[in-house]
């Protein structure tokens, strides 16, 4: 049978830190994991991923620790670990997908194409790799990890995670705020989209001069809110496909209710325009 190593609650702040240096390691671990699972199928390493800009996912981190807390460290059945692993990490996902949407307003990511999927959050092929991780997680890897963690010693464990945590902290921050911005942009997108819509029943009603001037303005800010795009809002749109996709899918059809109005007003033109009087 397999050693099982049940994570003890921290009682110090040493501890506390040991418990943070072990999210890192598995928050680590998962974005390793999902850069294999989305690289290996393509042929090529693909765009990095996760909701950080640095090399980790905290939602793989936080899996971890909810399955070893919640089971105990696992069960000596690995099947039982499978299956439980699976459930507990499939409702963290389905959770951690309607809050970030909640939140942020958009959609992180999609499983609706997967034949066995719930609302598009969650799939049963992902469900699968989950709980055979957390196989791996309990019999394996974790209480490897956990002892190498605590025999570091607090000469090294509290300086080291203090160190990490502000890395940490910075990032999240810095991501926050691009999700935010690339959520406010989308909203102003979603606008402009809706302003378009009512453009042409308003051009019978406006000069020729206004109309040219109100198109010249909604190409403005399209170019704007293409552009504005900071380094750091550009890295989570390459990280999330989903996220990059539904932003083009907004940018095409603007330019298609552009190019439709201008084709619609040049028609309007034809008709409306005076006509000399026959003598």
């Amino acid at each position: 049978m397999s050693t099982l190593t049940p994570l003890p609650l921290p009682q110090t702040f040493e501890e506390g830190c040991a418990l943070f240096l072990l999210f890192i390691a598995y928050s680590t671990l998962g974005w390793c994991g999902e850069m294999l699972y989305c690289s290996v199928p393509k042929g090529h390493l693909c765009e990095k991923r996760g909701f950080l800009n640095g090399f980790l996912c905290p939602i793989y981190g936080h899996g971890a620790l909810l399955v070893l807390y919640v089971l105990r460290g696992g069960f000596q059945n690995p099947f039982l670990t499978f299956l439980f692993g699976a459930l507990l990490t499939s409702v963290l996902e389905y959770f951690t997908s309607w809050l970030m949407e909640k939140l942020f307003h958009m959609r992180w990511w999609d499983y609706s194409h997967y034949k066995f999927q719930i609302n598009g959050r969650v799939c049963l092929l992902n469900s699968t790799c989950f709980g055979l991780a957390c196989v791996l997680l309990c019999h394996v890897v974790h209480p490897w990890l956990w002892a190498h963690i605590l025999g570091l010693g607090s000469v090294v464990i509290v300086p080291l995670a203090s160190f990490i945590c502000g890395i940490y902290l910075t990032d999240t921050a810095l991501s926050v705020r691009s999700a935010i911005q690339l959520s406010a942009q989308m909203g102003k997108l979603r606008d402009l989209q809706s302003e378009l819509k009512d453009f042409v029943a308003e051009k019978r009603e406006e000069s020729q001069e206004r109309n040219a001037e109100r198109r010249l303005e909604a190409l403005s800010r399209v170019r704007a809110l293409r552009d504005g795009a900071d380094i750091f809002e550009r890295r989570l749109l390459h990280s999330h496909p989903q996220l990059k996709a539904a932003r083009e899918e907004l940018f095409a059809g603007i330019r298609a209710r552009l190019a439709e109005n201008e084709a619609e007003l040049e028609q309007l033109k034809s008709i409306y325009s005076p006509r000399r009087d026959r003598k």
